[in-house]
């Protein structure tokens, strides 16, 4: 059974080993990133584990902005080790963070690589519609991602925020 919890500082060394191997062709985030983004008081990150203490096999991370009654959120990282995808942690993650959205009434966005196939679905499986593309968003590889976007429970959306 996969713990999620938090992410701590001491997680950053393995997260970033796990970037490498995950992300190698688009710019893989290093342990400073990670300091910097557990650090900010807008954000929450969450750790995927085989148990409590353990090593992250997974992480996720949003961004809570905006003021109370107008905030909006913001999927800055979803990930999870190549040889545990496929068992629902990624799901288990994505439910973690769209809960920290659901408090606050926030419609939630993300970028996603265009040929990823299984995240798209799991988004879309969570819904959150495709609203733009970004060309090049990607590097250095080049890719392009897609902007998705969750209304908030209420419906709200940036568009439409008196819903």
């Amino acid at each position: 059974m996969t713990v999620i919890d938090e992410l701590r500082l001491a997680d950053v060394a393995a997260c970033a080993e796990l970037e490498k191997e995950m992300f190698a062709g688009d710019s893989p985030w290093p342990a400073a990133a990670f300091r910097a983004e557990l650090k900010a008081p807008y954000n929450r990150y969450f750790a995927a584990r085989d148990a409590p203490g353990q090593s992250p096999i997974g992480y996720a991370g949003i961004s809570i902005l905006g003021p109370d009654g107008d905030t909006e959120c913001e999927i800055h990282t979803i990930a999870v080790a190549l040889t545990r995808r496929g068992r629902g942690i990624g799901r288990e993650l994505l439910d973690r963070m769209l809960a920290v959205a659901a408090q606050r009434d926030a419609p939630v966005f993300l970028e996603v690589r265009v040929d990823n196939d299984p995240a798209i679905e799991l988004y879309e499986s969570a819904g959150f519609v495709k609203a733009g593309m970004r060309r090049g968003y990607y590097q250095p590889s080049g890719a392009d991602a897609f902007t998705m976007i969750r209304p908030a429970p209420s419906g709200r959306t940036p568009e439409n925020p008196d819903d």
